[in-house]
């Protein structure tokens, strides 16, 4: 993990923040009900390996990644939590991620197949999860093969049954009855495996807005993951989250452009009078999404001022001459507060048509990670280069 960096640009993640975001699942969970934090997709463009170690610190069982290579990264920052990859293992890394204890979601009979004849070959148990499919039209098995499924890797030898667990499409719509239904599928489910005396350790089905809607009463596991990072899916939920990530740079440039002066690629903009126009060091190479070319914002100043012109692959422009005086150097809100405003990762996502799962998830490797606990920079990662 690096410990410096050169770029006025960067993220300020809150670990007291991750923290206090999964003790706020932990209160209003039983005591019973154990968390995986979803830290798929570099835990949601927060930093996997540290979010991870938060996590775990705060009341955490569990861990999830999206496909082998992530877990592989978790395992050699020497995390020993037990990690689901919730996708596809194809073949040649089913060997590897049993290799690093990595627990495996299946969801068809050759899948499975495949994963109990490694295990066979190389002498060793593999973990799994079945997901089961009431309505995602994802990964899943059909509820109804679910029964003869089990009965299927309950006479591998090599292969351990410790979960299943089932995706629903719309928890976060308090106004669907499909929910309602993926629920009552899955819990007739849960149900069948009672009346066959068929004992499963964890089931899950919960995502982060599930859970805050409680009511999934044979589960012990929930799956929280945007919610770790501050996002609140159910308004009214009995929960106070707060957002773990800072987005921000720098001014590196201000001058002063006359009347009629064009800025950035296509002329997308032109001056109405004379305006100060800032350069910032901050593109679309970095996960700043183009098409808040001309209707985005920025802080500065503590006071909110536009993006103008197009934004560039490595700049973007803002009017400021709302805010002057200002210098180059003052400090620049992306995605964050300032004074006392705020520009959150939703308001960037209904501006540009997308989620703020979106948003959060693009901001890319140049940018380097700052980690702050109780208010004190204690670690940084540098992901194009080792110290």
């Amino acid at each position: 993990m690096s410990h410096s960096f050169f770029r006025d640009t960067y993220i300020e993640v809150d670990l007291d923040a991750i923290e206090h975001n999964i003790s706020q699942f932990r209160r209003i969970l039983s005591k019973d009900t154990q968390i995986l934090v979803a830290v798929k997709a570099d835990a949601y463009g927060h930093g996997a390996v540290t979010v991870s170690l938060a996590a775990l610190s705060a009341g955490a069982s569990h861990l999830g990644v999206a496909f082998v290579d992530e877990g592989i990264q978790l395992r050699e920052a020497q995390i020993r939590a037990p990690i689901l990859v919730f996708g596809y293992t194809p073949p040649h890394a089913i060997e590897t991620a049993m290799s690093f204890d990595l627990t495996f979601t299946v969801f068809d009979r050759e899948h499975l197949a495949q994963i109990a004849e490694v295990a066979k070959k190389v002498g060793k148990t593999a973990k799994v999860h079945l997901k089961v499919d009431t309505g995602m039209g994802r990964l899943g098995i059909p509820p109804h093969e679910v029964i003869s499924f089990i009965h299927q890797v309950r006479n591998l030898k090599c292969v351990e049954l410790e979960g299943i667990y089932t995706h629903f499409a719309t928890s976060d719509d308090l106004n669907s009855s499909y929910y309602e239904q993926q629920v009552e599928q899955f819990e007739d489910v849960l149900q069948q495996l009672e009346q066959e005396g068929i004992y499963i350790p964890l089931r899950h089905a919960a995502n982060s807005s599930a859970a805050l809607r409680k009511g999934l009463k044979k589960c012990n596991l929930v799956r929280v993951g945007i919610s770790t990072y501050g996002f609140k899916d159910v308004p009214n939920a009995d929960v106070d989250l707060k957002y773990a990530l800072n987005l921000k740079s720098t001014i590196s440039n201000l001058k002063c452009l006359p009347r009629g002066s064009g800025v950035s690629y296509g002329k997308t903009y032109t001056t109405t009078s004379d305006e100060w126009i800032a350069t910032i060091p901050i593109g679309y190479a970095d996960g700043i999404p183009r098409q808040l070319s001309n209707i985005g914002m920025a802080i500065v100043g503590d006071i909110r001022v536009p993006i103008v012109g197009r934004v560039c692959m490595d700049q973007l422009m803002l009017n400021v001459t709302d805010a002057m005086p200002l210098s180059v150097g003052d400090e620049v809100v992306l995605i964050g507060s300032q004074g006392d405003q705020m520009i959150t990762a939703c308001e960037i996502a209904d501006l540009t048509g997308t989620i703020h799962y979106e948003i959060v998830t693009r901001l890319g490797s140049r940018l380097p990670r700052l980690y702050y606990q109780k208010g004190k920079l204690v670690c940084t990662r540098n992901l194009l280069y080792d110290d």
